[in-house]
C-alpha cells in the first residue's frame, strides 16, 4: 500500500485579517492535512484571527520580508513532516480551490514543483485587474528566463506554487533573498538542479486588499531577477560558483 502523503498549506501573511477567512473557506475539505500561517509582524489582527480559526500560527516579532516569511513557512512545514507543501497567499488573490490540483501533480510524481499560471490570455489577465506595466514586464522577464534557464513556463511570477519535500530539501532556499526576488531565485535553483517544474492555469484577482508591490519595487524586482539569471549563466559556465545554486546533500 502506498504511503499517504502529508499535504501542508503554508500562508505567508501580512495584514490579511480581511481576507483570511474567505481564503480558508474556499480550500476544498480534505485537500490538506495542516495549515500553517506565518505572520510577518502584521499591524492588524491576522495572527489572532488565524489562531481562532484553528491554524498553526508563527509570528515574526519584526518584519522579515516576503522571502524571509517564506523561509519560515517552508522550515515549519518540513518540521511538521510535510511531503507536499502548497504556498497560498491569504489575501484571496489566488483561487484556493486549486490546492488539490497543485498537490496532485506532485502526489502522482509528475512534477517536483507546480506553478499556478495567471496568464492564459492577455485579455483575461488585464480584465482580472493586472496592471498593464506588470503584464508587460511579466511577459518580458518570462521570455528571458525561459530562454536562459531551459524551462518552458507560461509565467514565473505567480505567488501560488507547490513543492515536493525532495525539492525543498534539495534547494538551499536559506541562501536566497528575504525580499520579493526570493520567488525567482527558487525557480532558478530548480533549473540549476534539474527539478521538474510544471504549471496549471489559475484566475487571479486584483483588488484593494490583495497584496501587491508598487512600480518602484517592481522595477527593483525585475532588475534583481535579471541579475540572478546572469549569475545562473556564470555558474553554469564554471567561471564562478555561487553557493545558492549548489544543491544540499539530502539523505536517501
Amino acid at each position: 500500500m502506498q504511503k499517504k502523503l502529508k499535504t501542508v498549506v503554508v500562508m505567508p501573511a501580512y495584514n490579511a485579517e480581511k481576507t483570511l477567512k474567505m481564503t480558508l473557506d474556499d480550500i476544498p475539505p480534505g485537500s490538506t492535512d495542516e495549515i500553517i500561517l506565518v505572520d510577518d509582524a502584521s499591524k492588524d489582527r491576522t495572527a489572532e484571527l488565524a489562531r481562532g480559526l484553528g491554524l498553526k500560527v508563527i509570528v515574526h516579532p519584526e518584519n522579515k520580508g516576503y522571502g524571509g516569511n517564506q523561509k519560515t513557512c517552508y522550515r515549519a512545514a518540513l518540521d511538521e513532516g510535510a511531503d507536499i507543501v502548497v504556498m497560498l497567499h491569504p489575501d484571496y488573490q489566488y483561487n484556493p480551490k486549486l490546492v488539490p490540483y497543485l498537490a496532485g501533480l506532485i502526489k502522482e510524481d509528475i512534477c517536483d514543483i507546480v506553478m499556478a499560471n495567471r496568464i492564459r490570455t492577455r485579455r483575461e489577465a488585464l480584465e482580472g485587474g493586472m496592471p498593464l506595466y506588470k503584464y508587460l514586464s511579466n511577459r518580458m522577464l518570462t521570455f528571458i528566463e525561459n530562454l536562459f534557464l531551459g524551462l518552458n513556463l507560461s509565467e514565473y511570477h505567480t505567488g501560488y506554487r507547490a513543492f515536493s519535500r525532495k525539492a525543498l530539501e534539495l534547494m538551499p532556499f536559506e541562501k536566497c533573498s528575504d525580499d520579493f526576488v526570493f520567488d525567482q531565485q527558487m525557480l532558478i535553483q530548480a533549473a540549476a538542479m534539474g527539478l521538474r517544474v510544471g504549471e496549471i492555469p489559475v484566475p487571479a484577482k486584483y483588488f484593494k486588499e490583495a497584496s501587491s508591490i508598487n512600480f518602484m519595487r517592481s522595477t527593483k524586482y525585475g532588475l534583481e531577477t535579471l541579475w540572478n539569471v546572469a549569475k545562473f549563466l556564470i555558474h553554469k559556465t564554471g567561471l564562478k560558483r555561487f553557493p545558492m545554486f549548489i544543491p544540499n546533500e539530502i539523505s536517501k
